[in-house]
Order: structure tokens, then C-alpha cells, then sequence
């Protein structure tokens, strides 16, 4: 038997341990000794941490132990049958060129190093915060690749990248280890929805194939009930806030590094829209319980224009309509109206599980929802 096959079946056993023997309250695995030089199979060989080196723990795998993505092939919609309606996906759309990045290849695979036309982009994603995240690969005059480094904070995704080998920490959205230590993260907006969603709003997307050229179960999720069963936690988090559910799923918006979470199981069924502000920051944040999605944007126009919005009904990715008569897609570029072909400020948002915003940004306000909101 082959070395690569070896190590294929070995990731897959990894896998099938970490969903079916692990304690109903995870301890946290081993963590970095020695002021993090590496750790226990991890990644970088620089000794300062911008978070407690303590708290850093080796997730089992190793350095690319879970093999992230490089210039995936993709299907068209209308070939994705490894797909239901109601799997999630992450969307990005890039004037015409859209496509959709299954979880189901990313819980498997957590980082896909993408090139979009000129834009040299990577979708992270971590599995165990629930966390799918835009981030372009240019990083100080540089373009490079991501990939999993094999550590965790907080049980949450630690990418490297290729060039330098510094950690990033994916929640906190910088380095925190390594030459690039202190730089931040440059995003990019995406939309997390249901397979069913997204292709009735676009229906030309292309979504990442299911042929990667790694021997993966793509139907199968690897870790059991993880994404169900709230006391399951493989690994350790800090603070744990019990205010929400752990495994609910959460819109966070972070302003001067704090943040407010919106639930969706909060949502009606029907598109609404919340004209909202935080930390200064006025915010619309549109979704809908149905349609499974949420997303956030900034009403301050580089015009210095505040805009109001109400949501919009039936009308595939067209979501909003301000008090000026403008209308929205759901990646707040208008489409109609005087503003047709500028673009709402993008926010520093995403989601993800309530347990990981609670232990990232300790003290997260929580949006009260009214039942009024329309």
C-alpha cells in the first residue's frame, strides 16, 4: 500500500475518532509547550503568540493533515448531484463569475485556495465554530496560500500561511504568530445559505466539484452529531457563555473589536430587515429563517448618506429597497435606482456558532428581537 494511500486512511480514522469517541466535555487534547516553537505537530517556528500560547491546542491531525484546496474544479449547477437542497454552502459572487463552496467539501478540507478573475481569494472554514470566511490571499505585497495548520484556539480554526508559515488565528481575523504577527486579515463578503438558496438566486453559479483528488466521503459529515448536540464539545472553550444555545447558529458583527450577534432561529420566515447600529456603526442586517440566510452591510455611503431599508419579497437575490427607491442584492450591490452599479459598505461579519462568538469576543451583544421587525 502506497504512502499517500496510508496517510488518507489514517485522516479518515482520525476523523471517525474525533465523532464517535469523544467525551461530552472535551478537555482540550494536548497544548503547545515552549512558548509555541512549533508544537506538538503544528505549524511556524517563532516563539511570540498575540493569544495565550496555553490555550493553543493541537488538534490531532498535524500540518496539513486535513489537506486544504488548491484551484478546485467546479460543476455546474445543474451537475451537482453529491448535493441536497438543503446543504449548506458558502457564496461568492465577482461581477459575473459566481460559485458556491459546499460545506460538505469543506468540512473536510476546511480552506479552499481560489483564484476569482484577478482576485486571489481563500475560503476558510472551520468545522467545529461553524465559521466560513472570505479572505483574500494577498498578504504585506505578497500572494500566498493558506493552509491548516493543524492547531486550534478556542477550538477554532489556526490557518498558516505558505510563504512565511505564520499562524492566523480565523476568528480574530490577524496573525498571531510568526514574522507576520499583528497583520490583519483583508475579507471579502460571502453568503452562507442552503444549496436550494442559493442556486434559486443564481442559478448560473458553479459550485466546487466533489472530485478534489482526495479519497473523502463527501456525503458523509465526520463528525457525528457535533453540529446538533450542544454538550458536545471536543475540545475546550473559554468563556463559555450559555446565554444562547452553543450550537445555535449566529450572525456576529464586529466594530472596534467588538461584536453583536443576530440569531437566526430569531428570524420569520419571510426576508426582513433590521435597520440597526452598533459601536457607532449604523448596520442593515436582512435575513430570513426560510431561505436560511443572514447578512450585514454598513448604511453610511461614502456619500455620507444613510440609507433606510425594508426588506424585499420574492425576488431571488434581490433583498432590499431603500427609502430612496433603490433595490439590493443580498451582496448589497444595487441593482435599481439612481445607486444601480455602486456597492453598500461591507461589514466585518459572518457566521457561526453562538458558543465561538461568546468565547471570542467575551460579552457580545445580543440583538433583542421586538416580534416587530418587518
Amino acid at each position: 500500500m502506497g504512502i499517500t494511500k496510508i496517510k488518507i486512511i489514517l485522516v479518515a480514522c482520525i476523523f471517525t475518532f474525533f465523532a464517535t469517541s469523544c467525551e461530552t466535555e472535551g478537555d482540550g487534547s494536548n497544548t503547545l509547550s515552549g512558548g509555541g516553537a512549533g508544537g506538538a505537530g503544528g505549524s511556524g517556528s517563532f516563539g511570540n503568540w498575540l493569544i495565550p500560547v496555553n490555550e493553543v491546542r493541537d488538534g490531532g491531525p498535524g500540518k496539513d493533515g486535513i489537506p486544504a484546496l488548491q484551484d478546485p474544479d467546479f460543476l455546474e449547477a445543474g451537475q451537482a448531484s453529491y448535493l441536497r437542497e438543503d446543504d449548506l454552502v458558502v457564496g461568492y459572487k465577482r461581477g459575473n463569475d459566481i460559485r458556491a463552496y459546499s460545506h460538505n467539501v469543506l468540512d473536510w478540507h476546511e480552506i479552499v485556495n481560489d483564484q476569482v478573475g484577478d482576485f486571489p481569494v481563500a475560503i476558510t472554514y472551520c468545522p467545529l465554530t461553524g465559521t466560513a470566511i472570505g479572505w483574500g490571499r494577498s498578504v504585506d505585497g505578497n500572494t500566498t496560500t493558506f493552509g491548516v495548520s493543524g492547531l486550534l484556539y478556542n477550538t477554532n480554526l489556526i490557518p498558516y500561511d505558505r510563504s512565511t508559515d505564520s499562524n492566523w488565528s480565523q476568528m480574530r481575523l490577524e496573525c498571531v504568530n510568526g514574522s507576520l504577527i499583528g497583520n490583519k486579515v483583508e475579507t471579502f463578503q460571502v453568503v452562507e445559505t442552503t444549496w436550494g438558496t442559493w442556486k434559486s438566486m443564481y442559478p448560473s453559479t458553479r459550485v466546487i466539484s466533489n472530485v478534489t483528488g482526495f479519497n473523502r466521503n463527501y456525503s458523509v459529515y465526520p463528525y457525528g452529531d457535533y453540529r446538533t448536540n450542544h454538550n458536545n464539545l471536543i475540545f475546550s472553550i473559554s468563556p463559555d457563555d450559555n446565554r444562547i444555545p452553543r450550537k445555535d447558529r449566529v450572525l456576529g458583527v464586529i466594530v472596534n473589536d467588538e461584536a453583536k450577534v443576530y440569531e437566526i432561529s430569531k428570524l420569520k420566515s419571510q426576508v426582513i430587515a433590521i435597520n440597526d447600529e452598533f459601536n457607532g456603526d449604523k448596520l442593515v442586517v436582512v435575513g430570513s429563517k426560510s431561505q436560511n440566510f443572514m447578512v450585514a452591510f454598513n448604511r453610511t455611503l461614502e456619500d455620507e448618506t444613510v440609507l433606510e431599508f425594508e426588506p424585499v419579497q420574492n425576488e431571488g437575490a434581490v433583498i432590499l429597497k431603500d427609502n430612496e427607491g433603490n433595490t439590493w442584492n443580498i451582496f448589497g450591490e444595487a441593482v435599481a435606482g439612481n445607486r444601480a452599479g455602486s456597492a453598500l459598505p461591507g461589514t466585518s461579519s459572518f457566521i457561526g456558532y453562538w458558543m465561538a462568538w461568546g468565547s471570542f469576543y467575551p460579552g457580545a451583544e445580543i440583538y433583542e428581537f421586538t416580534g416587530n421587525e418587518y
